[in-house]
């Protein structure tokens, strides 16, 4: 039985990424394909290393800190470390987000504050003839 491979434009395809952003994981050392003359071959393990850097980066998380909590990876120890670490990362990247979200919402609220005073300002003044 072949052991399954793909080349960059499949998984680039596959992915809804450019070639170039393959490369630059290659470039960085995240991916190791074998080289054919000038093609290059991916493992199923490059292609689920992509997989795993962009549902990370999907969720906000760094390039590094993909890379970190990938690295973790530890079969033999059922990988408890990487677990743990993902989930300290996911809910610290879901406080932020309920900060900004609330951050947001104060401003929003602030913007119809003034909003809501132009208008009573606006209404407050004598009419004109030219309407603007």
């Amino acid at each position: 039985m072949a052991t399954a491979h793909y080349s960059i434009s499949e998984l680039a395809e596959e992915f809804g990424v450019t070639t170039r952003t393959i490369r630059f994981y290659e470039e960085k050392g995240l991916i190791a394909p074998r080289r054919e003359g000038q093609r290059r071959i991916y493992s199923p393990a490059d292609r689920v290393r992509i997989k795993l850097i962009l549902r990370g980066k999907r969720i906000g998380m760094s390039l590094a800190e993909c890379v970190e909590i990938i690295d973790m990876y530890d079969p033999e120890h059922n990988n408890r470390d990487q677990l743990h670490s993902l989930i300290q990362r996911v809910q610290q990247r879901r406080e932020r987000l309920e900060q900004q979200r609330q951050d947001i919402d104060d401003m929003l609220s602030g913007l119809d504050d003034v909003r809501s005073e132009c208008e009573r300002a606006l209404k407050a003044l004598p009419p004109t003839d030219n309407p603007s």
